[in-house]
């Protein structure tokens, strides 16, 4: 294949995905999600961070809880407002209330160094079809001012987390030096962009390689790995990875607006490690493997040689984070859900084994399990309890090319059933399923396919679900599960 033919492809948009660290790696940070049935304490991810070196952390949002773990620890920090909140925020006075209630009040000595506010999370997407188009300018223009007014303008920043859909090369030329911004925005990007250069703040992006791959068989594997092969050379520049050639494509497009030299922070990059055939820990290992040595050398990108900032995506595995982009947005962590590394990864990027310590004093509900009862007589509503059960919690790991894909029939069922019985916090009628749940003391994981105990959370986002509801679980049922 030719390299116009698939340069159009690692070029083209990458989709949504709605975190990671610094400290060992100059200006390394990450990005900590909270959306998940069981939150490990602020606390105890805070004092995670910190004892694993990293200096600088990305939230989804301004929660009280959060900020107030934050406070004193030195984490640098960057805020967000949820896309939910931009139209609310195209009202000055609210941007102004905004920022008093989650900027100033923890702008004092041992309280929370903030460095940036995110306005909105990816909010052009095209599959947002426009939605936010009309309100995300006005909204960073109004918190920009609120907090130029509230005098921390010159050491606090807004900015936009953009996906990288927002640029592209056109298919007559799709080299990154032909970078431009999606024609049907870019009235609105080129006004952001004229906005942040005049306030000195960054542009923000969100590049993922794993996404060049996801759906598109056609994609050279290695190129979305740092070691791969399939040079593209664009007016002698060789590009070796899809993560320089995606990078250097918005320098272009910046520079066609008159600012290649805006400072760039790429605000998300990870990858999954499950929910896909290629989301898996051994590919995982080896982007970072490859990402990080180049951090820590500086090396950036051909168009953009020396430090770039970087946080990495994400920090904690998410178990309610919606799947409609795919099975993998819920497995984007370094660490599981329960704050525990997944694999050995070296911080330091300089092979100084400087290898990811886990979150401490964790603690879990009892050594127990919910399976399928191999004496039960009645199967014929298997199928139904087994989608009410991933209806109301996660069975992301069944997907094919997943973790637990190689379940023959009652492991499904069981790995359904438990998965359920953990995020209603072990509760007896939670293993009952109509006759066909028991529960063992016996831990039932098969390789690599791991049936959690879920952590003992004071956080606890899901409750009870009444059996009434089945008819509408079932109704929910997220049909991309091969579960018998």
């Amino acid at each position: 294949m030719g390299n116009s033919g698939f340069l159009a492809t690692l070029l083209l948009p990458t989709f949504l995905c709605v975190n990671l660290f610094g400290g060992f790696v100059d200006g390394l940070g990450v990005n900590w999600g909270t959306m998940a049935t069981h939150k490990l304490p602020p606390e105890t991810v805070v004092q995670m961070l910190k004892d694993n070196g990293i200096t600088k952390v990305k939230l989804f949002d301004a929660d009280s809880k959060t900020m107030d773990a934050l406070s004193g620890s030195d984490l640098e920090v960057m805020v967000a407002i949820p896309n939910d909140q931009l139209l609310a925020m195209n009202s000055y006075d609210r941007a102004k209330q905004w920022v008093k209630k989650n900027i100033t009040t923890y702008n004092f000595k041992g309280g929370v160094n903030i460095k940036y506010v995110a306005v909105g999370n990816e909010p052009f997407l095209k599959s947002y079809n426009g939605s936010f188009i009309n309100t995300t300018v006005p909204a960073l223009q109004n918190i920009q001012n609120a907090l130029n007014d509230a005098g921390v303008g010159d050491t606090i920043k807004a900015t936009v987390p953009l996906n990288a859909d927002v640029y592209n090369s056109p298919e007559s030329n799709p080299v990154p030096s032909a970078g431009q911004f999606r024609t049907d925005i870019s009235g609105p990007m080129t006004q952001m962009v004229e906005f942040l250069a005049k306030n000195g703040a960054p542009f923000t992006v969100n590049i993922y390689p794993f996404l060049s791959l996801y759906g598109n068989d056609d994609f050279p594997f290695n190129y979305a790995f740092f070691d791969g092969g399939n040079p593209i050379t664009d007016n002698g520049i060789k590009y070796t990875n899809v993560f320089d050639a995606n990078f250097d494509t918005l320098v272009s497009a910046l520079k066609a607006v008159g600012h290649g030299d805006m400072p760039i922070i790429v605000g998300e990059v990870g990858w999954p490690t499950d929910g896909d055939k290629n989301g898996n820990m051994a590919n995982a290992q080896r982007f970072y493997n490859g990402l990080l040595p180049r951090l820590a050398a500086n090396t950036g990108t051909p168009l953009r040689p020396g430090y770039i900032e970087v946080y990495l995506f994400g920090l904690i595995d998410e178990d309610a984070k919606s799947v409609a982009p795919g099975n993998f947005e819920r497995h984007w962590g370094i660490f599981r859900y329960d704050g525990q590394p997944k694999f050995p990864l070296d911080l330091s990027g300089q092979n100084q084994n400087k290898f990811l310590i886990g979150a401490k004093d964790v603690k879990y509900l009892q050594q127990q399990w919910c399976m399928f009862n191999p004496n039960a007589k009645d199967i014929g509503k298997l199928t139904d309890n087994i989608n009410y059960a991933c209806t109301f919690s996660d069975c992301t790991a069944l997907g094919y090319g997943s973790s637990c894909n190689n379940l023959d029939a009652n492991g499904n069922a069981s790995y359904a059933f438990n998965m359920y019985y953990q995020v209603q916090n072990q509760k007896d009628m939670a293993c009952n399923f109509q006759g066909l749940g028991i529960i063992t003391t016996q831990n039932i994981s098969q390789g690599a396919c791991n049936f959690i105990i879920q952590i003992a959370s004071s956080s606890s986002s899901f409750t009870s679900v009444s059996p009434l509801m089945v008819g509408l679980a079932i109704f929910l049922v997220l049909t991309s599960y091969l579960l018998i």
